[in-house]
């Protein structure tokens, strides 16, 4: 909030027109910084930074869901996080969790032997089994 405040009180001041308070982001011009602007920005940070990857403000945006599922959060935080009307859409981003797919597998498959494991911490295998726990009785509540 501290360096929001800066930007508003401080750089955004000196425009030829008074800024809409309601706009927060300006262009050099002083007009609103429009989401397809924004985009177009990113899209050329993104190339500059030369990751091996393209696009735009939706990279971040998926990559933020798919970090938030890796480490735990419900998927039905990031569902209403993400504005989406049906859970289907968000299931789209659990499919880039295989690290943690793999992590489920070796925790709770009945083959895996007890040693192989000994290195994973028990607060992890009690996370990932109440999530499973979870999403069992949702699915069972579904039907």
């Amino acid at each position: 909030m501290q360096w929001l405040t800066h930007y508003r009180d401080e750089a955004r001041i000196g425009f030829a027109i008074e800024p809409d308070p309601h706009n927060l982001f300006l262009e050099r011009t002083g007009q609103p910084l429009t989401p397809d602007r924004l985009s177009r920005l990113v899209t050329k940070y993104i190339k500059q930074a030369d990751i091996g990857k393209s696009g735009s403000c939706h990279l971040f945006r998926h990559t933020v869901a798919t970090l938030m599922l890796d480490n735990g959060a419900d998927i039905r935080f990031i569902q209403q996080m993400l504005g989406h009307a049906s859970i289907g859409t968000t299931e789209i981003y659990t499919h880039v969790s295989i690290v943690k797919l793999k992590q489920i597998h070796e925790l709770t498959h009945p083959t895996m032997h007890r040693e192989e494991r000994v290195d994973e911490p028990e607060s992890t295998k009690e996370v990932v089994l109440a999530a499973l726990e979870a999403e069992r009785d949702e699915k069972a509540e579904l039907e």
